[in-house]
């Protein structure tokens, strides 16, 4: 048998082992596939399919170590474990085999039979394990232990385990080295690729790469083109994926994209996929990308923490601009177990981590090094300010600005002008209204509110947009998230008082200041601020506000908004007053219900509102031509199912999302219903979340039965390896059931 023959034997035997066949053995294998999953040290082991989390699968409880930052539920240590077949030495002599971790919460120690081969703390960041000189012939065990028993560690939920892709890669002993490719552009018209290869004594060849672009496309948020090539060396071959586009910004011209001046209709949002908890599966982040988009934003700050590759690929094919943000705090803690604890050690690692995986791609046009840190107030912050920011401008070769999210918890702002000039764009969290009294005194500093109040959605557009030396506002949030429970909430009179951080508010376990909720349906606040923002978007939205006392006496929190919603069903207030809001761009607006007109009335700041005895039938507004219209619903009746896609990939990883609406017998979304529902899945796929946006209902997410909420929730299914037809059936008491039929194919054109 010729060499060539022996060493492709060898790779056919790895990847046949790992559950991963491939006619030809590829450079990167994902290596997600038939995990082996235990809890705790001693909970019987199990088949998972990564990525995973296990606190999503566990039981919300009021004890639970991680509290309401981490949504009640629970946390622990677990342990993974993958065989590895070896059969030819071949592969162990000229080869190195790598395992690629995008991201474990956290703690992660990687064992090779028995051996440490490496791991990282710090549950963001991404990181490579050589497992080359651990592997014999034969079976071969990978483990990895996971502990995310120190609570509480973080102030949202971040889910546990191997929650983000594991892949295995498979080079010649001389490589090139994936984070240090890095692509730039001196002018529009020339790509710069350089990157390093690791030779077999470990040393480093530098390797480079010219392109010369005659009419280059620009990549922006409305037009995110890509280009791709790939950088070959000493036998390795490794494509890249770029864009061409140019950042600049100055307080006299503001934020300039392609030299064109540009403002940021921002939004910040946790890693967490709602129902899923912290799974980063693909399908999921371009999916909230989409969300984003459709709300009309256009960038993305990922607080507190580098986001998944998923994520900015999304970002990067949509179009999508993205503030990278690095850490959520320094060395004062906010939790006793968070990144206070591993700075010292290892912020140039997770710095690194960071910058060099993500700095070429096109969506990400600014680093966050830091959000409201604690020990702001020392001298010393500045130190570790400078440190930060210069570790990445020198990685990023200077192609991004720097900032960190300011705040002050008291009269005090101006004494933080030496740690805001660390930065070359200064984040203000909830105090831009110093934008103007700032800007007198540092006339040069460029400003952005990287965290706003939803409901100052006019002022922070108006400040915007009559200021050149503020680029944007970053609301809290654009999509609603697990964990730091209860913020944004309405309650009642009654109900336990007060904002979040005051108290644990079990059952409240997430967060309701998002644009979107937890089923991807956009709140009224979110037609609105896109109302706002963008000319040739939406032109007319119309919501109702709950009557204060319908429910009981509302009682609203600094990040809350009243509760409003798109119903026109509001049984036993009939002839009492209520208060509609419609949205526009039109200067004046006519409101009429049952054919007969209400009322015309001008519109101040995008927005008219009113008030008006309820009485149930068609309520309509009008303005500029176009109109929107709520109708009472009837009885609910029916179980309406729609789907994101109806065609899934069999690769085990694809999902589909069917929203789940409850109507009468005329199809009008009944927004009182909370029928319990049964989901049953059939076929080559599998449930694996059921929920609504509920942010006090602590049913699992990962059974089969869930409760609607305003007459909606929100069902996932996950494709297996196997092709085929896949249905899907709910069901509900008194209720017509409904089926949806999903096709599973082994590949999607």
């Amino acid at each position: 048998m010729s060499k060539m023959k022996r060493i492709l034997s060898a790779f056919l035997c790895l990847f046949c082992a790992g559950c991963m066949t491939a006619a030809t053995p590829e450079r990167k294998q994902l290596f997600d596939a038939d995990w082996q999953f235990a809890l705790n040290d001693t909970s019987r082991w199990r088949t998972v399919n990564l990525p995973h989390d296990w606190s999503i699968e566990g039981a919300f409880d009021k004890d639970a170590p991680a509290g309401n930052d981490g949504a009640y539920l629970p946390t622990g240590v677990g342990w993974y474990r993958k065989k590895i077949i070896i059969k030819n030495e071949e592969l162990i002599i000229d080869k190195r085999l790598r395992l690629y971790f995008e991201g474990v919460y956290m703690n992660a120690e990687v064992y090779v039979n028995g051996q440490r081969a490496g791991g990282h703390p710090y549950g963001y960041s991404s990181f490579f394990v050589d497992i080359t000189p651990y592997i014999n012939l034969g079976v071969n065990t990978v483990e990895v232990r996971v502990d995310n028993s120190q609570q509480k560690n973080c102030r949202w939920y971040s889910g546990s385990g191997i929650y983000r892709h594991v892949w295995l890669l498979t080079t010649g002993r001389r490589y090139i080295d994936e984070w240090s490719v890095s692509v730039t552009t001196p002018d529009i018209h020339t790509v710069s690729l350089k990157a390093e290869v690791v030779m077999e004594d470990g040393t480093r060849k530098p390797i480079e790469k010219t392109l010369h672009v005659e009419n280059p496309r620009l990549w922006s948020p409305g037009d995110p083109y890509l280009y791709e090539t790939t950088l070959e060396a000493e036998g390795d071959q490794i494509p890249v994926t770029y864009g061409i586009r140019t950042i600049s910004c100055d307080a006299a011209q503001g934020l300039r994209l392609n030299g064109k001046p540009i403002l940021l209709n921002g939004g910040c949002v946790h890693h967490d996929n709602g129902i899923l908890g912290a799974a980063a599966y693909d399908a999921a982040e371009y999916r909230r990308v989409r969300q984003l988009k459709e709300a009309g934003f256009n960038a993305v700050r990922t607080s507190h923490n580098p986001p998944s590759e998923a994520f900015l690929r999304a970002c990067d094919e949509l179009g999508l601009l993205v503030i990278d943000e690095a850490f959520d705090g320094w060395r004062e803690k906010k939790n006793d177990h968070d990144y206070s604890t591993l700075i010292d050690q290892w912020w140039q690692e997770d710095i690194r981590a960071m910058v060099l995986r993500d700095r070429n791609h096109p969506s990400v046009f600014c680093w966050s090094t830091g959000n409201e840190v604690i020990e702001r107030k020392k001298i010393e912050v500045v130190k570790t300010a400078h440190r930060l920011a210069t570790l990445c401008r020198a990685l990023d070769e200077q192609q991004r600005p720097v900032t960190s999210a300011l705040c002050a918890w008291d009269s005090d702002w101006d004494i933080y002008d030496p740690l805001a000039a660390e930065h070359d764009v200064v984040g203000y969290n909830y105090m831009i209204h110093k934008a103007e009294s700032d800007h007198e005194r540092v006339p040069q500093r460029v400003m952005v509110q990287t965290e706003s109040y939803p409901r100052d959605a006019w002022q922070n557009y108006d400040r915007t947009m009559r200021r050149p030396y503020v680029i944007g506002d970053f609301v809290w949030t654009a999509i609603d998230y697990l964990g730091e429970s209860g913020i944004g909430r309405w309650y009642y009179e009654g109900d336990v008082p007060g904002e979040h951080w005051e108290r644990p508010l079990f059952p409240w376990h997430a967060a309701y200041c998002g644009d979107i909720d937890l089923t991807g349906l956009r709140k009224p606040i979110s037609h609105y601020r896109s109302m706002l923002w963008n000319e040739d978007g939406e032109q007319l939205y119309m919501a109702v506000r709950e009557p204060d006392g319908y429910n009981g006496k509302v009682k609203t929190t600094l990040w809350g908004t009243w509760p409003t919603f798109e119903s026109w069903t509001w049984p036993g207030h009939e002839g009492k007053p209520i208060e509609v809001e419609v949205c526009s761009r039109f200067p004046k607006v006519l409101l009429y219900l049952n054919d007969q007109l209400v009322a015309e009335k001008e519109t101040s700041n995008n927005m008219a509102v009113f008030t008006l005895p309820y009485q149930p039938g068609t309520l309509r507004a009008e303005a500029g031509g176009k109109q929107t219209v709520l109708q009472t619903a009837g009885e609910t009746r029916l179980i309406r199912l729609t789907a994101d896609h109806t065609t899934l990939h069999a690769d085990g990883q694809d999902l589909a999302f069917i929203t789940i609406e409850l109507t009468d017998a005329k199809g009008i979304l009944n927004p009182t219903a909370d029928n319990e529902l049964t989901a049953t899945i059939t076929g080559p796929a599998t449930l694996i979340a059921f929920g609504n946006a509920d942010i006090k209902d602590c049913d699992s997410y990962t059974d089969g039965t869930h409760k609607a909420w305003k007459g909606r929730a929100l069902l996932a299914v996950r494709s297996t390896p196997k092709a085929g037809r896949v249905m899907v059936d709910i069901r509900g008491k008194g209720l017509k059931a409904s089926t949806l039929t999903i096709k599973s194919v082994s590949s999607v054109k």
